[in-house]
């Protein structure tokens, strides 16, 4: 997963919900692939420079990738990109992620739109 462009997708994502508001804050969920998330947040600024997203804050929630070792046949959820790689029970370097990759916006926070007075 190429974190620039979920970060593009993210703001996009954002700022089609938001119509003329103004984004405060999202939270965005990845499920298998581990995310760094600071360059989730780098990347989410350089995406939302000049939008209506530039000053939101950014929450990250991620799942760890659920993986098969194919020497052993033990799964379980890969814990860091280590465990993407070596089996966390035999150590073989022969491992497959078995879930689905996935990133979605899961909620935003707007301002209110003009003219409500709340």
């Amino acid at each position: 997963m190429h974190e620039l462009g979920l970060c593009e997708g993210i703001v996009e994502a954002a700022l089609k919900r938001a119509g003329d508001r103004r984004v405060r804050a999202v939270r965005v969920r990845v499920t298998g692939h581990p995310v760094d998330p600071a360059v989730i947040e780098q990347g989410f600024r350089m995406a939302a420079a000049g939008t209506l997203a530039a000053d939101a804050s950014v929450e990250l929630v991620q799942e760890l990738a659920e993986v098969r070792c194919r020497a052993c046949g033990t799964e379980g959820r890969a814990d860091g990109a280590l465990g993407l790689t070596a089996c966390a029970h035999c150590g073989a370097l022969d491992v497959e992620a078995t879930g689905e990759e996935e990133a979605f916006l899961e909620s935003i926070t707007v301002d209110e739109p003009a003219g409500t007075g709340g």
